[in-house]
This record gives structure tokens, C-alpha cells and sequence, in this order.
């Protein structure tokens, strides 16, 4: 929250009135790219979104959703979700995760904190434990950060570190676990002959163990729990490169979901459980999918499932993944600051806000759109509905998701008429689109553009506006391409389907009978971004936005 001195109050804009009911609608990966087999966008039945584009040109424009536009590092960095609404809510660009744990690595910073101040004290005479998902991907963490912070940890006194590796596949190429894991072997094999007693302690793969988000499966904390901290796995190796190729043998098998080994000694004695006194850092940098196992490594009272001991712990996150919860209390890196969200502008300007998705994306339309704020900002004026996910199967499974049902509430809100936004995520082209299953992903991208459909027809009866738009794109492009933009293949001639994220731009579409006729896109901001929508609402609402806000994207034409 912004101090007391902030200035809410928000000019009236001199062209645009206020009292119109406008739906802000999120498709989740949902990119622009040119029309082929693999964009399963261009493939699917999607007329809704189709008309928006092809009807009304002066309404509908692309933005940037990556790299530098949304506070990372640099452009051939991938937008995700969370950064996406951040941006969309803030209306201004914040250094983010992987940028913001840079900063920290490379000024020295991070070391000279409470966190890491705090994690110290365990050094002497008990183990550091370091557990994260072991990618270049730039979407949860990276390696060269996880290297660098052993690297600092064992300069600074840490004597015996264990590393608790999550294979990835999701944000990289399938199969790439394995030079990530010689390469940091390679790392504690270095550090061994500076006499620092450093391993792989136990590993995984991230969609089977540990990173669930949202609640949505705690067997999935649970199988990690067991590897990590009791030391007890199906599978054991004596060293992570031996693990994943083994378990990579396996028919159908995937970096992804990898299940769960640990690494023992020669007399078969787990080399790494979790212990009293030990350090635990969870190097993660994005929150959504470290949340649950902070949880079990914090607090005391816990009921989600059977953690058999609760070891008394010094334990830190890479950054704090919930500021509300205050969650974890300790933490290595500072997050953004994010005050002063247009969600908390609008709200202080009598703004009745209603904000809906499935569980999988229900934190983005309120936690991260909010800046990274749970809860209400007035509980009179807000509603958030929350539809539970199928849980205990991949998306493609059941490719709609719960997009009619997130269609129908948003336009029950809207057709109440007790809501001035009605704010929704449609997550089904990037849910289903990370399982890399192309012909459920053109299923979802159907499914979405449907609920698209119900949404913009009940603010079609209530004369209100609609603003669609998306947070990063993902279902646009379904392959991976070399330089040339060919699609790759691999050694048996098939070709490499893409289960990340994009670095295509976005749309935004605006209609809707009670925009006004002289609302059209400006000229002069052709480097927009997703930090543009937010003063771009406000106008709608019939407001001027801060000065510091990114500017917005339309202009009124008399």
C-alpha cells in the first residue's frame, strides 16, 4: 500500500464519460504470429476474435509482452504471466524476477542483506540446502544465478551445501536436463577440491514434484517433501547426471515430470535430507510455483498433507513470494515495490471491480494485477470469484479448461449491472499449450474465443466497452525454429514441438457500443507495451491516469 500522502483522486478525462460497465478480458498465451500449421491460434475456429481483428483496424493494435517491456532483463527474455500482470495492473514497468535477482548477484547486494545474513548463521557447523528448478528458461530461474549464489555462499563461509535439482522441459527443450546437470556437477566438483563438501542432493521433475501452484495438487509438494527433506525416493543414484539419464530411458518419459530420486553415499545412506540447524534456500525467483512448498517449510501449523518431521530451519526464498502472507518472512532479494496499481486507483475512485479465472490463473487477475498485494483493496466495492481447475490430469486432457464457465460468470457480472469492470483470465492457450499437444491446444483456443464471445455479447447489451487483450503469447506458435524461423526436427526426423512461452507481441482490442466514436489508437507510441493498457482503462473509465504512468494507448478524435 502507497503511503497516506499518495493523491488518489483521479482527474475526469475532458473527452471520455464515466459510468461505462467495461469487461477487461486476458487470454492467456495468446501471441500474434504468421499463420501456419503449428499456430494453433490461426488454426482453430475463433470468429469473436477474427471480427475484433479484422473489423475494426483503428481498434485493434499489437504490444510488446516480453523482455524489457515487462521489467526482465533483456528482450530475448520470454514475458510469463506473472510479470504480464503485473505490468497490465501497474501500468509501469518494474524491474522484475530474474532482472532484480541480477542486480542483486552482480552489486553484492544480496549477500550484504537480512536473508542471506540470516542463512549464515547456519554455515559453521550445518548444511546450506539450495532447491530450484535447474533451467536456463529465465521463466522460474536460471542456472548461472544458482552457480553464482554457490559460488558467494561458499566464499562466505558456507562448508556444506546440498543442491535439490527440478528438471525442467517446459520453459527448454525437453532432454536439456542433462547438460544442465554435468554442468553444475561439474561446478560442486570444483568446489569439493576447495574443500567445500557440495552435491546434488536429491532431483525431480517440476510438474510431477514440488511445483505445483495454487493449491491445485498437494501429492505433488508431498513427492518433493519426501526427496527433499526425508531423504525417501523410488528411484536412487550416486550421482544427478546417472539419475536423469536412466530415468530418461523410460517409454514416454520427460524432463517434465521425471519422478522423484535422490542421490546416496556408497552404503546407500541418502547423501542430503533436511535437518535441525540446516539453511534452506528456495532459488526460484518467480512466486506462483514455490508458494505451496514455502508453506510446508515454514509453518509450523500445517495440514496439507503428512510431513513426518518439521525440521527446525533457517529458510530464505530467493525473493518473498507472497507480501501479504509475508511468505517467506526471510528472503534473499527484495521484490518490486509495486504501489499505486491502477486496481487500487480505480477502486478509490468508486470504481465496483469484479475479477474472475480458474484456479490456475485466478492469482493473476488479483494477486499479481494488484501488484503482488492478496486480498481486497475495499471489500464493498470489490468481488473476486474464484472456479475451481481440474485437478489429477494434464489440460490437454480436458482442453476447455473452465472457459464457458468463466465466460458465464463475467457475464452474469456484467448483465448485474453492480460492477463497473469485470476483469477475467481465459487461461486455455497457455495451460494447454505448455503440454505441447497441438491438436487440444486448438481445442482451447476455440474454447477460449467462445467465452470471448459471451462476454462481449452481455456488454453488448449493456452498452457497455470491452478491452481484450493477452499476457504473453504461447499458442501462436507451437514449434521450435531455427534462425531462419524453419522448424527444427530432431534425430528421427519429427518435428520439435514448443511447449514455452513466445517472444510474439500481443493484441489489444477495444469496442464495444459505448466507446466513443472519435476512441482510436494513437500513432505516436508504436513501441507499446502491456504497461500501456492500464492508463488506456482508466480513460475508459473516464479518468486521466498518473503522469508516471506509461502513456496510454488511445487518443480521442473530435
Amino acid at each position: 500500500m502507497a503511503g497516506t500522502g499518495t493523491e488518489w483522486k483521479l482527474a475526469d478525462h475532458p473527452k471520455l464519460p464515466k459510468g461505462k460497465i467495461i469487461a477487461v478480458v486476458v487470454l492467456d498465451g495468446w501471441g500474434e504470429a504468421s499463420p501456419n500449421k503449428y499456430n494453433c491460434i490461426h488454426v482453430a475456429e475463433t470468429p469473436t476474435m477474427d471480427s475484433l481483428k479484422n473489423s475494426a483496424p483503428d481498434r485493434w493494435r499489437l504490444v510488446k509482452a516480453h523482455g524489457k517491456s515487462v521489467g526482465l532483463p533483456t528482450d530475448d527474455d520470454m514475458g510469463n504471466s506473472e510479470v504480464g500482470h503485473n505490468a497490465l495492473g501497474a501500468g509501469r514497468i518494474f524491474a522484475q524476477g530474474a532482472k532484480l535477482v541480477d542486480l542483486a548477484l552482480a552489486s553484492g547486494k544480496i549477500y550484504e542483506d537480512e536473508g542471506f545474513n540470516y542463512i549464515k548463521e547456519s554455515f559453521a557447523n550445518n548444511t546450506l540446502h539450495l532447491i530450484g528448478l535447474m533451467s536456463d528458461g529465465g521463466v522460474h530461474s536460471r542456472l548461472d544465478q544458482l552457480q553464482l549464489l554457490l559460488k558467494g555462499a561458499s566464499e562466505r563461509g558456507a562448508k556444506r551445501i546440498r543442491v535439490h535439482v527440478l528438471t525442467d522441459g517446459r520453459d527448454v527443450v525437453d532432454g536439456s536436463s542433462v547438460g544442465f546437470a554435468e554442468t553444475l556437477e561439474k561446478d560442486l566438483a570444483e568446489l569439493r577440491g576447495k574443500g567445500v563438501d557440495a552435491q546434488v542432493a536429491s532431483g525431480d521433475g517440476r510438474m510431477y514434484v514440488t511445483l505445483d501452484r495454487y493449491e491445485n495438487d498437494w501429492e505433488v509438494v508431498k513427492r518433493g517433501w519426501d526427496a527433499q527433506v526425508l531423504g525417501e525416493a523410488p528411484h536412487k543414484f550416486k550421482s544427478a547426471v546417472e539419475a536423469i539419464k536412466k530415468l530418461r530411458e523410460a517409454p514416454n518419459a520427460n524432463d517434465q515430470y521425471l519422478p522423484p530420486f535422490v542421490i546416496v553415499d556408497e552404503s546407500g545412506k541418502p547423501v542430503g535430507t533436511i535437518n535441525d540447524g540446516d539453511a534452506v534456500v528456495t532459488f526460484n525467483f518467480r512466486a506462483d510455483r514455490m508458494t505451496m512448498l514455502a508453506q510446508a517449510l515454514e509453518y509450523e501449523k500445517f495440514d496439507k498433507f503428512e510431513r513426518v518431521r518439521f525440521p527446525k530451519i533457517r529458510y530464505a526464498g530467493m525473493l518473498q513470494y507472497d507480501g501479504e502472507l509475508k511468505l517467506p518472512n526471510h528472503y534473499l532479494v527484495s521484490p518490486p515495490l509495486i504501489e499505486r496499481t491502477s486496481g487500487e486507483y480505480l477502486v478509490k475512485n468508486g470504481v465496483r471491480t469484479f475479477a474472475c479465472s480458474e484456479t490456475v490463473k485466478f492469482g493473476h487477475v488479483t494477486f499479481f494485477w494488484n501488484g503482488n498485494r492478496s486480498g481486497y483493496f475495499n471489500s464493498e466495492l470489490e468481488k473476486y470469484a474464484e472456479i475451481p481447475s481440474d485437478s489429477g490430469i494434464t489440460f490437454n486432457v480436458q482442453p476447455k479448461m473452465k472457459a464457458l464457465e468463466i465466460g458465464e460468470k463475467a457475464r452474469d457480472a456484467i448483465l448485474s449491472r453492480k460492477f463497473d469492470q469485470v476483469r477475467v483470465n481465459i487461461p486455455n492457450g497457455d495451460m494447454v499449450g505448455h503440454t505441447g499437444d497441438i491438436e487440444a491446444t486448438v481445442v482451447a483456443c476455440k474454447a477460449a474465443d467462445q467465452a470471448v464471445k459471451m462476454i462481449l455479447d452481455a456488454i453488448t447489451e449493456v452498452g457497455g466497452i470491452y478491452v481484450v487483450t493477452a499476457d504473453h503469447g504461447n499458442a501462436e506458435d507451437m514449434v521450435k525454429r531455427n534462425k531462419k524461423g524453419e522448424p527444427l526436427v530432431d534425430k528421427d526426423g519429427k518435428v520439435q514441438i514448443q511447449t514455452s512461452h513466445t517472444l510474439q507481441p500481443v493484441p489489444v482490442a477495444i469496442g464495444g457500443p459505448g466507446l466513443a466514436g472519435g476512441v482510436k489508437y494513437r500513432k505516436d507510441v508504436p513501441d507499446g507495451g502491456l504497461a500501456n493498457v492500464a492508463a488506456t482503462v482508466m480513460n475508459l473509465h473516464g479518468f486521466v491516469a498518473p503522469n508516471d504512468y506509461e502513456t496510454t494507448l488511445i487518443e480521442v478524435v473530435d
